[in-house]
Order: C-alpha cells, then sequence, then structure tokens
C-alpha cells in the first residue's frame, strides 16, 4: 500500500514547540503526533534546533518555502509564448475560461499552449503589487462588493400606456428557437444624470451600445430606432424592455421600426436575464459613477466590438460577432 506524505501543520508545529518545552523526547513528541521520529527531528533541525525551534516561525518559513517552490512551477513563468498569449487576451477583457477554452482550439495539438482558468487567476493574484497586477485584475470581470438585499420592492414608477406584457410574448422567443427578438435597457452614469443604451439579440448575443445625448423619451425612442433600422429586417422582430418610462413612446417606436415591444413585470430582471448579464459585463469597462457624457461615440463602439468579439460560453465559446453575421447571411 501506498502511504501519501503530508506536510506538517501549523497546529502539529506548536505541538512540536510545546513538547520539546516541556523537555519530552523526539520520539515521545512523534508519537501524540502520529508521525515518524525522523519527520520531527528534520523540522526542528531545519528550524534552529531543539532550543531555538518555534512553531510559528517554523510554519512561516515553510509557507515562505512553499511559495517559492509553486512561483518556479507556474506555467505562465516558464513558458513565455502561452505567457503572451493570455496577456494579449486578458487586454481584450477575456475571462480566463475564455482564453482556455479558445487555447484549446486555436493549438489543438500544442500541450504547451494548455492552461487553467484557475492557473491564470492565480497567477494574477499571487504578482506583487504594482501596476502589472493592478492593469491585470482589473480585466477581470469587476465582481461587486455586496449584495442587495432580496426579497419583495414595491414599484413606484406609473404604468406606461397600452403595455403589451411579456406574458403574450411568442413561445418561440422564450426558447431562442428564432432569432431576432431583442432584449433593451439603460445603462446610467453617475448621479443618474447621463446613459447608454444596451441592446443584446437574445440567440445570438449580439450586443448595440447606443449612445444618448439625453434621457428623455423621445431622445430614447429615436436612438433605440436608429440602431436597429440598420439591421436586417428578420433580425428585429421584437423588443423585451422593463418599465422605464424611457419606453413611454413604444406605440410611435413600433410604428418607426416595426418592432413590437413587450414589457416585463416589476422588479422581475430574469425576465432580461441576457440584457442583465450583458450590463454586467458592459460595467466592466464603464463601471458605476462613469459620467457618460464624457464617453465618446467612438469609446463606445470601441467596448461593443470588443464584447461581440470575444467567445461566449453560452454560445459554446463561438463570437457573437460570427453567429450574428451567419444569420445576416442566411437572408441574403
Amino acid at each position: 500500500m501506498r502511504i501519501t506524505y503530508t506536510r506538517l501543520s501549523y497546529r502539529e508545529r506548536e505541538e512540536i514547540s510545546r513538547g520539546l518545552g516541556s523537555g519530552r523526547s523526539f520520539s515521545d513528541i512523534a508519537k501524540r503526533l502520529g508521525r515518524s521520529t525522523s519527520t520531527v527531528v528534520r523540522d526542528v533541525a531545519r528550524n534552529g534546533g531543539r532550543r531555538i525551534y518555534r512553531g510559528f516561525l517554523a510554519e512561516s518559513r515553510a509557507r515562505r518555502q512553499a511559495k517559492a517552490r509553486k512561483r518556479g512551477k507556474r506555467k505562465l513563468d516558464r513558458l513565455p509564448s502561452l505567457r503572451a498569449y493570455v496577456m494579449r487576451k486578458l487586454a481584450l477583457a477575456w475571462s480566463p475560461e475564455q482564453i482556455a477554452v479558445m487555447l484549446r482550439r486555436e493549438y489543438p495539438r500544442d500541450a504547451c499552449m494548455r492552461i487553467s482558468p484557475e492557473a491564470i487567476y492565480q497567477y494574477i493574484y499571487v504578482l506583487p503589487r504594482g501596476e502589472l497586477k493592478r492593469t491585470l485584475i482589473h480585466a477581470l470581470r469587476q465582481e461587486r462588493g455586496w449584495r442587495r438585499k432580496q426579497g419583495h420592492r414595491t414599484e413606484r414608477r406609473g404604468k406606461i400606456a397600452d403595455m403589451l406584457s411579456i406574458e403574450e410574448r411568442p413561445r418561440d422567443v422564450a426558447t431562442r428557437s428564432v432569432p431576432g427578438h431583442w432584449e433593451g435597457d439603460l445603462l446610467e452614469g453617475k448621479r443618474r444624470r447621463s446613459a447608454i443604451g444596451t441592446l443584446v439579440e437574445r440567440t445570438t448575443r449580439f450586443t448595440l451600445l447606443v449612445p444618448l445625448k439625453k434621457k428623455d423619451v423621445a431622445s430614447v425612442r429615436k436612438a433605440y430606432a436608429r440602431a436597429l433600422q440598420t439591421l436586417p429586417k428578420h433580425l428585429t422582430r421584437s423588443l423585451t424592455y422593463d418599465q422605464g418610462k424611457e419606453m413611454s413612446e413604444h406605440r410611435q417606436f413600433s410604428i418607426d421600426t416595426g418592432i413590437i415591444v413587450y414589457f416585463a413585470h416589476p422588479a422581475s430582471p430574469w425576465e432580461r436575464g441576457t440584457n442583465e448579464n450583458t450590463n454586467g459585463l458592459i460595467r466592466q469597462f464603464f463601471p458605476r459613477g462613469t459620467d457618460f457624457k464624457m464617453v465618446s461615440a467612438q469609446e463606445l463602439k470601441r467596448v461593443q466590438d470588443l464584447l461581440n468579439t470575444r467567445p461566449r460560453k453560452v454560445l459554446n465559446f463561438e463570437v457573437p460577432h460570427v453567429a450574428f453575421n451567419r444569420l445576416v447571411a442566411l437572408d441574403s
């Protein structure tokens, strides 16, 4: 039977320290720990001997050595070509999981171009403090440091006239079996004084970022119409929106574009889950407190292109731009 050795724990080293202080022999201490005598003798010898040995100092030294060994074994330290690929994709705001999957696809026969998502995270977080570490952490998805209390929230907004409820939406929208159905929302900026529109196609996750000079209903309606009218008719069938007042002119929007607007229930973001998830991705580039009045249309287009040209797990790591263009070509 193969015996697996495990390193001494902090608790065991403290027990060794107390045993030495009490004058017990190495063999007696080892017996109490269920360890071999040689294991105890070696650890004491490595850390100054019987008179100097302290459990805390021995544990600290062991951890430093373990970290040093780990750094020397890190794949990204040993393989410059792999490290360059990972850094390049992090700069494009790809997640570690996206990077790991695409490495396997782009280098199917190169074992050196392989790494797990966890190894990428570990590499970033064990870096010493500095500009490189800050830059790489900023490239990762930003997680909220807090979570809004869950539970029922009272809807205080007034009703929008002549709304079509999400319950009236055709079944094929929910199943994503037919493309051309979109979800939309406003992403608000600093003190809610500025915003951009976000539109996401449910099947391909293709995303449009819509510049808004103002947040009033007419400005939002016209901006959304301009954005969606640039697309093929068969890929603009419906829009699912929350009950924000900016969509009050939904009837005129439908007349202008031929796109039917369905409204989700109040305080039910999961009914527009694709859009909510996309807004989270966009916040990676435009965190809360961003003044969208200071963000140019060119910058919005750059971020839109980054979102649409990186692989998505939900699409089996296909790129939204490719998936959407394939649908465009089908009707050509």
